[in-house]
């Protein structure tokens, strides 16, 4: 009896031993972690927004939907009204009146509209859910998103603006190019953060394509992106500077209009679109709490 007791009892004993030795070895060991850097942050970032691009030109027919049918829309047109000037814009060309307008629709198609599609398939098939097991942090994920959509859109208004200077006479003053780019750039965050946020209203991935265009193309149709809205009712007009998608279309229009020679900022628009945007990241932040919260 006296025997098991004492090999009971060094039984005991080594199994403490061993267990601080394994705690010893893990503290002197374990390299400390490395603390985190505002480069290793943008380096998640630039990581995410590489994936995303590679994602976005692979699947060739989101591409052409997103970024080559703005651009082919806008050489359909162009084409199509060579000739054409708009005398309610000071006899402009119809193509300077209409570049703009089409860019606004291609950003906030890539954006808005690709957004919401997106973000709703990826929670539908559990993608979002199992993307919090993972390392990458929410935050680096939506910042490659964002950015991923938002080089699509720069990309695309530089190939607008080099075919309409090059093949329909576009003119494009060199002190309107910081305010077109400011202005890509606010559009493009503005409309995908409403893109996230209007994941709320969308109840399943079918349905994305359908939410998205009813909430885009009335609007689109009163926000003079296709054709001047001067002979349009008075409420009417005072309807559309109320949403994003005029205010988009009148800076961009104001930058390239030949007959503006003062400051080629549209202060009243940038600000509504900053607003927008405030009010998106708030709506995108309730959709990312109520998946977290899932």
């Amino acid at each position: 009896m006296t025997a098991r007791t004492d090999a009971a009892r060094t039984a005991a004993a080594s199994g403490e031993l061993r267990r601080a030795g394994a705690a010893l070895s893990q503290t002197v060991d374990r390299p400390a972690a490395a603390p985190r850097t505002w480069r290793a942050d943008l380096g998640l970032i630039a990581w995410q927004v590489a994936y995303e691009q590679r994602s976005f030109w692979r699947n060739r027919t989101r591409a052409f939907f997103s970024a080559g049918l703005p651009i082919m829309l806008l050489l359909l047109f162009a084409s199509l009204n060579s000739g054409g000037r708009i005398q309610q814009l000071h006899d402009i060309k119809y193509v300077t009146f209409f570049l703009p307008g089409i860019m606004a629709y291609g950003i906030i198609i890539t954006q808005f509209v690709n957004m919401a599609g997106g973000l709703a398939n990826q929670r539908d098939n559990g993608l979002l859910k199992r993307m919090r097991g993972t390392p990458l942090p929410g935050w680096a994920y939506v910042g490659g998103r964002v950015g991923s959509t938002a080089l699509t859109s720069a990309l695309m208004a530089v190939v607008m603006i080099v075919l309409g200077v090059a093949f329909f006479g576009v003119t494009l003053r060199a002190e309107a190019i910081p305010a077109i780019a400011l202005t890509v750039l606010l559009g493009s965050a503005a409309f995908a953060a409403l893109g996230m946020g209007a994941v709320l209203l969308i109840p399943n991935a079918d349905a994305a394509p359908v939410v998205a265009n009813v909430l885009i193309l009335p609007l689109s149709f009163i926000s003079g992106i296709w054709y001047p809205m001067t002979d349009a009712p008075t409420w009417l007009q005072d309807v559309a500077k109320v949403f994003p998608i005029q205010r988009l279309a009148d800076a961009l229009q104001t930058a390239f209009d030949p007959v503006n020679h003062s400051a080629a900022f549209a202060g009243g628009d940038l600000l509504v679109l900053a607003i927008w945007l405030v009010a998106g990241i708030r709506l995108a932040m309730v959709f990312w709490r109520r998946e977290t919260a899932r």
